[in-house]
């Protein structure tokens, strides 16, 4: 790849989401936005390499793909034929005035593009995709190398979803009222979800991705700063950059993972944590606190503790039971469990997650025997945290995560790792 060919990528993962989101406001469609940016990152491709990158890229990249826009809307044909039968006596389409439209804010435009690549129209996957496709500026085949898919059905996923927001005609708008709540919470659902993929792979041989956490964190970032009166946004953000900063911490010399108690926190990342507890501090001053600010809130206990012995677990137990009383999981019941084990020790942890055994949604949840293998071993009774070890190992799908779990098996009974 020449260096033209490389600065024009790196240009477009930059502007791309720009570009689209200023773009689908003018046509009102958002795969035909993609393809019209789409169209002037070929002619940036043909043209820098001969004529060397412009002052301004995205404003070139924003004109070429605005005179292709009109352009097309010239040759509609069915554009033309309605301005006839309404007897017009236009000589050509009338077009709508593009450049008055550039003008406008580019944060609303932004703001326009995250509601709609994220609306509950479509499958969680199906976000997720199109989020990362027309906000992250990957490509189809990044998306897939990142979550461990075949390109085909990335391409599917995304051509579907372009496809189901054109047919049920989503409004290319930021939702009012009532509706933005829902709305809101499909957005940082998508975010978390990316963000979750990269900070504790679902699959494959990495205990982490990083480069989804990094994404994940840019699109909180400019969600914060479009909507500085959204407590839950700033309380994501804070989520995130708190658990961002352990990073580095959280995996060995091999790849390997590193719990949370046994890394070394002088690893962790000062910067994220202040940036994190300062996300925190807005959500508070914002409005009532909402799931993942209660979250932030327990990340926060974990980065203000200069040793894992200074852990306030009584703290993050009993922000738990908030976070269980505002949203209902076996999992967040899990969570809690772990909290209430090292705050009063692992016999009261291990009642509650006895409890959550015959739970239906955690059959095949790797972390329930993980945790009940932990807290047996606690207690002495190695024979069963072994077996609860081994399952969780036949359970995830992480090959980094199921040779630790293999690993504490074999610890129970003094031997090695099969």
């Amino acid at each position: 790849m020449s260096k033209a060919q490389a600065a024009v990528h790196a240009v477009w993962r930059i502007e791309s989401a720009r570009l689209i989101a200023g773009l689908a406001r003018m046509v009102r469609d958002v795969g035909q936005a993609e393809e019209l940016a789409q169209d002037a990152l070929v002619v940036a491709l043909e043209k820098w390499p001969v004529s060397g990158v412009p002052e301004n890229p995205g404003a070139w990249l924003m004109a070429t793909a605005k005179r292709r826009a009109i352009d097309e809307m010239r040759r509609h044909k069915l554009l033309a034929r309605k301005h006839e039968e309404l007897g017009h006596g236009l000589e050509e389409a009338e077009v709508p005035d593009l450049d008055a439209a550039l003008d406008d804010d580019v944060g609303d435009d932004l703001l326009r593009l995250i509601f709609t690549s994220c609306h509950p129209v479509l499958s969680p996957e199906a976000r997720v995709a199109l989020t990362l496709r027309l906000l992250g500026g990957l490509t189809t085949d990044e998306i897939a190398r990142a979550f461990l898919v075949p390109e085909p059905t990335v391409a599917q996923r995304i051509v579907r979803a372009k496809r189901t927001l054109a047919e049920k005609g989503v409004p290319f708008e930021v939702p009012r009222g009532e509706e933005l709540a829902a709305r809101l919470a499909s957005v940082l659902e998508v975010v978390y979800l990316i963000f979750n993929e990269g900070y504790s792979a679902t699959a494959g041989g990495d205990w982490m991705r990083p480069e989804l956490c990094q994404d994940a964190l840019r699109l909180g970032r400019i969600l914060a700063e479009l909507a500085p009166g959204e407590p839950e946004v700033h309380g994501l953000v804070a989520l995130m950059e708190i658990q961002a900063s352990r990073s580095r911490a959280r995996v060995g010399p091999s790849g390997e993972p590193v719990l949370l108690l046994e890394q070394n926190r002088a690893q962790w990342d000062q910067l994220l944590i202040r940036r994190g507890l300062a996300a925190l501090e807005r959500s508070g001053k914002a409005g009532p606190a909402g799931p993942y600010t209660v979250q932030a809130s327990i990340a926060a206990c974990h980065a203000r503790a200069r040793t894992p012995e200074e852990t306030d677990w009584p703290r993050i137990a009993a922000l738990y039971a908030v976070l269980a009383r505002m949203t209902p999981s076996p999992v967040v019941e899990l969570n809690r469990a772990v909290a209430l084990s090292m705050a009063f020790g692992p016999a009261v942890g291990l009642e509650l997650v006895d409890q959550l055994v015959a739970e239906p949604s955690l059959k095949h949840y790797h972390l329930l025997p993980s945790v009940r293998g932990d807290l047996l071993q606690k207690l002495g009774r190695l024979k069963e945290a072994q077996a609860e070890f081994e399952r969780a190992a036949s359970l995830t799908r992480n090959a980094k995560e199921q040779a630790l779990l293999r690993a504490r098996a074999a610890a129970c009974t003094g031997g090695k790792p099969s």
